[in-house]
């Protein structure tokens, strides 16, 4: 079968990178690693928790994912040999809803697009018609927010790279506790990495409320503008971030994070059979791609499906997914269909 013609966040990200171009691109300079945390970078050396830690249920646990995995006959999926996460793991018992964005851009998404009581409104109205979809599912709700925005002009460390202050991180923070939500922080780390801007965010990290989010697509490895071509990732820096992660849960005797990676291209994300899956971490695989909803479902086949990690998630675009006929959003019932069901939702 031939691969249909895919769209993604691009052309977005184009628009993103030149709306941020006269942004500076440092926030206060973060000085170097300085707790264990920061400076552990070896995945052969397994930090100690602070105290012996519970899993969930076995039974329970596998129960819920031959649920998610809706039928799946492919043999991919739930996918086999994963670890049982710790006590306190969100998924696959809830259905975690976000809305995206950032506070400086109405363009980036609704989160940064409505004052906080009317983005509320709206993203209730999303979590009601989830809940009306798959009344067996409970809903977690949350904000998606991009605290590292890829831009179009290098800034003084040259790494093309729009680092969002503290004050706005701790603004999303404020609204999200306004409805018990959780937080995602979303990096572009353009021509920086994972390792220099993970300790910038590190003391949010620590908090059970607050999970991760990497986006591929302005991973510049070549040290190519962002924007100009569509980035990477490879198993080995998702075996990074997840090391990071199930550090930090073990030191901190914290939840498990739960680790979105965006995704709507092969090349975004190489090696995924050498993704390393631990206790302490639940990494969904989110297909981030725009327009009609056969070319979504396309991407999700190839790109997610066909290439399993744990988790699943799906992006659904108020104004890119109507660009094309039939000018609709899929709806929770037809994404409930999908083989894999996907477990995070994200509008923009």
């Amino acid at each position: 079968m031939k691969i249909p013609h895919l769209s993604g966040t691009f052309l977005i990200g184009i628009a993103t990178i030149a709306l941020f171009a006269n942004c500076n691109s440092e926030t206060k300079k973060v000085a170097g690693p300085t707790t264990r945390l920061a400076a552990a970078t070896s995945d052969t050396t397994v930090a100690e928790p602070a105290n012996v830690r519970a899993a969930i249920d076995t039974a329970s646990y596998k129960d819920a994912l031959v649920k998610i995995a809706n039928g799946d006959t492919t043999g991919r999926w739930p996918v086999k040999g994963q670890p049982v996460p710790l006590a306190g793991a969100i998924l696959p018992f809830k259905r975690i809803v976000v809305y995206y964005g950032n506070l400086h851009s109405k363009k980036m998404g609704a989160l940064g697009e409505y004052a906080p009581k009317e983005m509320w409104s709206r993203l209730h109205t999303e979590v009601k018609n989830w809940e009306k979809a798959d009344p067996t599912t409970p809903v977690q709700v949350g904000l998606h927010y991009i605290a590292a925005v890829a831009s179009g002009t290098p800034g003084r460390d040259g790494k093309y790279i729009n680092r969002m202050g503290n004050a706005q991180i701790d603004s999303v923070m404020k609204i999200a506790k306004m409805h018990d939500a959780i937080v995602f922080l979303d990096l572009q780390v353009a021509l920086s990495t994972l390792k220099d801007e993970l300790p910038r965010i590190e003391k949010y990290l620590q908090q059970p409320n607050v999970h991760l989010g990497i986006d591929p697509e302005f991973s510049m490895k070549t040290g190519a503008k962002p924007g100009s071509r569509i980035g990477t990732f490879d198993a080995e820096d998702i075996n990074y971030a997840t090391k990071y992660l199930a550090d930090m849960v073990n030191e901190f005797n914290l939840p498990p994070k739960v680790f979105v990676v965006h995704r709507f291209t092969k090349k975004m994300v190489t090696n995924y059979q050498n993704i390393k899956l631990r206790p302490e971490v639940q990494v969904v695989m989110h297909m981030d791609g725009w327009g009609q909803p056969d070319l979504k479902i396309g991407t999700y086949r190839y790109f997610i499906q066909n290439e399993p990690v744990q988790f699943t998630g799906f992006k659904v675009f108020y104004k890119n997914d109507l660009k094309k006929a039939p000018h609709r959003l899929m709806t929770p019932q037809e994404l409930l269909k999908l083989k894999p069901a996907p477990i995070y939702i994200q509008y923009q």
